[in-house]
């Protein structure tokens, strides 16, 4: 981001001056989600090993990592759909969910309705597996169909729409009970950038009205648009659990500055780390901030053309925590969709 030269002096401007105090607030909402040390383990390998998850009600909350990293293992334990081996789980309070599955809706990844039903009738019977009665899922389902441009579809056959418009009745009907708790297995693998859009217009809606939307990703940038905490996921192991901003913070933020002068006594304000490439200057942002830099630049006629700050993201994060090899699983991952 480019900041002005007068801003930089603000005392409201924490990225400048590094002097502000930048303690997050405790997060006093109750949970939605609480896991401890939970371990699974399949034909004597460890498919998950001992994840950590706390999800506030009302969040928006990811979970991040390559295929076969344990995102659908972890999901499924949290859901109480298999048992962890060790560990515990808490689904707004009970440590069986399901006691409390009205209250939860859930789209796994291997997307499955009946061909031969219709799109009103396969919401309703989604509803009814969640105690809601079939004439009220049936209405219900049409209002959403209707509020999701699909109305013109609800007496088709699942077999006659296409592949977009089937997982969104899939996920209308994973939503028609009103559930209070939302859990997505890769809700966005296989739509197109449309329907990406759309999901998470609705993922963003749901939050709004104090449903709890967590979901399983191998895309980051959905992670990043739309999430306040995600799980960085590798090998079955939680690297890092926490807000987004907290991960972003990992790696410094990177300052590029280009100057008049070419030379002089205010290089030696600048970092160890400061390589110039072409007409810039590039290093990280110092602990102290900004403005002891802008100080030594001022004093030592630099002569200042433009300074940008520039914060890492999501995926420079997820790269600095997990690593490269589950960086480049990322990829492939991506890639192989792409191909499909």
């Amino acid at each position: 981001m480019d900041i002005p030269l007068s801003d930089l002096h603000n005392e409201n401007n924490s990225v400048a001056t590094g002097d502000v105090d930048q303690t997050p607030m405790p997060d006093t909402r109750p949970l939605a989600i609480e896991a401890r040390g939970l371990v699974k383990q399949f034909e004597g390998t460890r498919a998950v090993d001992g994840v950590d998850i706390s999800v506030p009600q009302g969040a928006i909350y990811g979970i991040l990592g390559p295929n076969g990293a344990g995102k659908t293992t972890t999901l499924r334990m949290l859901l109480g759909i298999i048992d962890p081996d060790e560990g515990v789980r808490r689904v707004f309070g009970h440590d069986n969910p399901h006691q409390i599955a009205k209250l939860i809706g859930y789209l796994p990844e291997e997307r499955g309705l009946y061909p031969s039903m219709k799109a009103d009738e396969a919401i309703a019977f989604m509803g009814a597996l969640r105690g809601l009665p079939l004439d009220e899922g049936r209405k219900r389902g049409r209002e959403l169909l209707e509020k999701h441009d699909l109305g013109h579809a609800a007496d088709r056959q699942i077999r006659q729409l296409s592949k977009g418009m089937a997982q969104t009745v899939q996920l209308l009907g994973t939503l028609v009970h009103r559930p209070k708790l939302v859990v997505l297995d890769e809700p966005f693998s296989g739509l197109d950038a449309i329907n990406q859009g759309k999901l998470e217009r609705m993922i963003r809606a749901l939050a709004e009205d104090g449903t709890t939307v967590i979901f399983s990703t191998h895309v980051i940038h959905h992670a990043e648009r739309l999430c306040e905490g995600v799980a960085i996921i590798a090998g079955g192991k939680v690297p890092y659990a926490g807000s987004v901003e907290a991960a972003r913070d990992r790696i410094p933020a990177q300052v590029r500055l280009e100057t008049r002068a070419a030379d002089g006594k205010w290089r030696s304000a600048l970092p160890e780390d400061a390589r110039r490439e072409g007409d810039f200057w590039y290093f990280s942002l110092p602990e102290s901030g900004i403005e002891t830099l802008l100080r030594a630049l001022i004093e030592g006629e630099a002569g200042i053309l433009s300074l940008s700050i520039e914060r890492a993201g999501l995926h420079d994060a997820f790269v600095h925590i997990a690593g490269e090899a589950a960086a480049r699983a990322l990829e492939a991952d991506i890639a192989a969709e792409a191909a499909r």
